[in-house]
């Protein structure tokens, strides 16, 4: 049976936490920490955000600037979903 073209067309839709960023800092945070840094975001709790993705990415402890920039990223990718 042929797929129904309407399903085709369909984007499919991300699963919560689970959005892709391209960027160094996010990969160097354990996946836990990565789905309670989207949980925070999410909630609009963006200080304490910034404070976890400082605390669990290890050494070198990541600038500030780092930790904003990819608050606006995960912030644009969870509106996105």
């Amino acid at each position: 049976m042929l797929p129904d073209l309407w399903e085709l067309g369909k984007p499919a839709m991300p699963e919560r936490f689970n959005v892709k960023v391209n960027d160094a800092l996010w990969e160097r945070l354990p996946v836990e920490d990565r789905q309670q840094v989207d949980e925070l975001v999410d909630a609009g709790r963006h200080i304490q955000a910034i404070a976890l993705m400082r605390e669990c990415t290890g050494l070198p402890r990541p600038d500030l600037r780092d930790c904003v920039d990819l608050l606006e990223l995960r912030a644009q990718a969870l509106r996105d979903r």
